[in-house]
């Protein structure tokens, strides 16, 4: 992805967001300049990886293939091996209209997919085999709202506005946006995307970056090599 249409997204996105209400938190809004100079203050951000991430899953078909995500609040694996603490994290994510969110599962995560406003949201779902890969024979059953639903391995599960699923490790699945695009909500166990998804087709999770021009605010993904020395 060029950096530029990243820039692009993030204030589309930023305004998509504000449409229903929520706003993002103070340090969303920093310059990368601004985050180097705070570097000392800012490990819970930095350690958790809280903020912008922008994907694509390195297909270079945004429209087609990807995901806006802004990481709210992210807990602590160690609190999480524990079992004490502070163990939730909370996304806000945007599924553009027929904007594919590719076949995925998680190791570790449950979480909530909330439709926070907009179009219908659209999941296709399958159970894991003993193997861990796509079980394409048994029937699915998840809860949507405290209401257990079953329906067959493949099937969509539609979502309107103030609706959401419970989804499970082991649960796959894919995920987009129909007839509008859609505000979802994450609220899930402790996020970690680097370790923790699990693709059914061999795609990368984090984006290849053109920088064609500077940014306007720095992707989760650009913490490690932009602010490693802490210092402009």
């Amino acid at each position: 992805m060029k950096r530029s249409e990243i820039n692009a997204i993030m204030q589309e996105a930023d305004a998509f967001i504000r449409s229903f209400g929520f706003i993002l938190p103070p340090f969303a809004y920093w310059t990368p300049t601004e985050m180097k100079q705070r570097r000392a203050d800012i490990d819970g951000i930095i350690g958790a990886r809280l903020g912008w991430d922008i994907t694509d899953y390195g297909q270079g078909r945004f429209k087609e293939m990807g995901l806006f995500l802004f990481t709210v609040r992210n807990g602590s694996q160690d609190d999480l091996a524990r079992g004490g603490g502070m163990c939730y994290a909370e996304k806000i994510m945007i599924s553009k209209a027929d904007q594919l969110s590719p076949m995925h599962r998680h190791i570790v995560k449950a979480e909530d997919i909330i439709n926070r406003g907009g179009g219908t949201l659209v999941l296709e779902l399958f159970n894991s085999d003993e193997n861990g890969d796509v079980d394409e024979k048994t029937d699915v059953t998840v809860m949507t709202d405290g209401v257990a639903r079953t329906q067959p391995a493949g099937a969509h599960l539609k979502l309107n506005p103030g609706e959401s699923v419970t989804l499970m490790p082991g649960n796959w699945h894919a995920f987009w946006g129909e007839g509008d695009d859609v505000l979802i909500g994450e609220v899930s166990t402790v996020n970690d995307d680097v370790t923790d998804n699990v693709f059914r087709e061999p795609i990368g999770r984090f984006s290849d970056i053109d920088e064609d021009v500077e940014p306007l605010h720095l992707l989760v993904s650009d913490y490690d090599e932009a602010l490693a020395a802490g210092v402009l």
